[in-house]
């Protein structure tokens, strides 16, 4: 985890000690600097939970930090802040670099023994772990370790060939990431991890904007996969619900324009719409409601292991909303308590 620094600086933080180390001069005053920057995020997290009970507070950082030192501390955490809502996103993976998408390929790297370890402890810690990963990065034994560690393994950001991914599906990994994006693709002699997917029966994320997967490819999809696999992600980014026209992602300047979001080469970084956005376009398309609305919240919950996630019964959270027949959003419940000025905020239809 030291890497980085020990690269930016060309300063030395670790030095021998016997038949160990130990932190230099320099090594100790980072650390030092480092607990305060985590301390300043604890108090910054206080202060963010008690302006709002809202919005969750999403962190993301470099995957080895968020193991190494982040999920140690959650418990803490949770303690101190036990209604703040925190969803935490790693910057880095085990990816191909052939498909990196808008991920910074100097972040990516194969899955190490140590990457291993701390998804694994961050697996058991967590109440869901979602790990996308390419076959090319990562063995069948890594995958299978990740599945029994709680993990749930997705494909993707890979252009594997279809047999590479069947392995990666019978090793344990039980979705594919965005279908159709950063991937090999469907065809004759090479099916890739896009035909793999839609003949393995296994889940499947696609964002359902008209921009990332053209609107055949996608009624494609609904007709190839079991009702329940198929589901949406809004790959949203911070944009999402704001005027905003520009904005920088690890010092890269993304831009949004005509409902794209574009590093400054082109490149599509993220999408530019929402659930109930995605599920309209699904209607348009002549996909059954309740198959769009499920695929936007029952079906994801299945896959992550949270059956009081996603539908109404008795007994479960209550968690919900209330949409317009344009399905654009009106009321939002969470734990059975409706979340006031929600309606004014998103310009609901009346």
């Amino acid at each position: 985890m030291l890497a980085q620094p020990v690269f930016a600086l060309g300063i030395a933080l670790l030095e021998k000690d016997g038949r160990g180390v130990k932190l230099t001069d320099a090594g100790v005053r980072l650390r030092d600097v480092a607990s305060d920057t985590f301390e300043r995020l604890r108090s910054t997290c206080a202060e963010l939970q008690r302006q709002t009970a809202e919005a969750p507070f999403v962190l993301g950082c470099p995957g080895s930090l968020l193991a190494r030192w982040f999920i140690p501390r959650l418990d803490r955490l949770n303690r101190e802040l036990p209604d703040l809502r925190l969803q935490l996103s790693a910057s880095e993976g085990d990816l191909d670099p052939r498909r990196a998408g808008a991920h910074d390929p100097a972040l990516i790297r194969p899955m190490a023994d140590a990457d291993l370890a701390a998804l694994e402890a961050a697996a058991r810690a967590l109440p869901a772990l979602l790990v996308t990963l390419a076959p090319e990065a990562a063995t069948p034994l890594q995958i299978t370790r990740l599945t029994r560690a709680g993990a749930v393994v997705s494909l993707g950001h890979s252009d594997c060939t279809a047999e590479a991914a069947a392995a990666g599906f019978a090793a344990g990994a039980r979705a594919v990431t965005h279908l159709f994006n950063a991937m090999s693709q469907l065809q004759g002699r090479a099916p890739g991890l896009v035909g793999a997917a839609l003949g393995g029966g296994v889940h499947a994320g696609i964002i359902a904007d008209g921009v990332h997967v053209a609107d055949a490819a996608l009624r494609t999809a609904l007709a190839a996969t079991a009702p329940d696999r198929l589901f949406v992600v809004s790959d949203a980014m911070a944009v999402a619900g704001t005027d905003l026209a520009a904005f920088d992602l690890g010092g890269r300047r993304i831009t949004r324009a005509d409902g794209r979001l574009t590093l400054t080469d082109g490149t599509l970084a993220g999408a530019d719409i929402t659930l109930p956005q995605s599920v309209a376009h699904l209607r348009r398309l002549g996909c059954p409601l309740d198959r769009g609305l499920a695929m936007a919240s029952r079906i994801p919950a299945d896959l992550i292991g949270a059956p009081d996630r996603g539908r109404l019964a008795p007994g479960i959270r209550a968690d919900f909303i209330h949409l317009t027949e344009a399905l654009r959003l009106r009321r939002v419940w969470r734990d059975g308590v409706e979340i006031a000025g929600t309606e004014e905020r998103n310009g609901a239809d009346p």
